[in-house]
């Protein structure tokens, strides 16, 4: 029973309860919405940082393909070279073995999402890089040759194609 007695000598007389019972309780409510709200916070922190990473990890995988891409493109270039060279020597056996290396390599640039870029029609900046410009009949900022091919993987520009544009018709002066 002593215990009881201290308990109750602790307890302050009912007239103090009232004041001392208003303080803490608005001190106690404010700290749990305070503290849902950061837990809420710090989930959402998280779950950002974990899209972030994971689209990270994506631009990564994106960025070494392109590269081994980039370095691979010569090679495709070379071929395409040697198969216009072996036509007009007629070498047969030599043409179809380029031509079987030039198929494997372009078809394994195909599955890995390259796509060559389209040369036909008007200049575009984004997609062609314009060696020169030739005076011409056809439409100014037309593309009139293609110099080198242009490859995309996916929707990035690996290798803008290398062109040459129309320009205006030349006007001879009078002189």
């Amino acid at each position: 029973m002593s215990e009881e007695q201290t308990q109750q000598e602790q307890q302050p007389e009912p007239a103090e309860q009232p004041e001392q019972a208003e303080q803490p309780e608005p001190a106690e409510q404010q700290p749990e919405p305070a503290e849902d709200d950061r837990l809420l916070r710090l989930a959402a922190d998280f779950e950002n940082y974990k899209k972030r990473a994971a689209r990270e990890r994506q631009e990564y995988v994106a960025l070494a393909n392109e590269r081994l891409i980039a370095e691979l493109l010569p090679i495709l270039d070379d071929l395409e070279r040697a198969l216009a060279a072996a036509e007009q020597h007629e070498e047969a056996q030599l043409e179809d073995g380029v031509r079987l290396v030039h198929r494997s390599l372009a078809s394994l640039l195909e599955r890995h999402g390259v796509t060559a870029i389209e040369a036909d029609g008007k200049f575009d900046p984004h997609v062609h890089e314009a060696l020169l410009s030739q005076p011409s009949e056809a439409e100014e900022g037309s593309v009139l040759d293609v110099v080198q091919k242009g490859y995309k993987l996916g929707d990035r520009v690996v290798r803008p194609a290398r062109v040459i544009v129309a320009a205006p018709p030349a006007q001879e002066s009078d002189g």
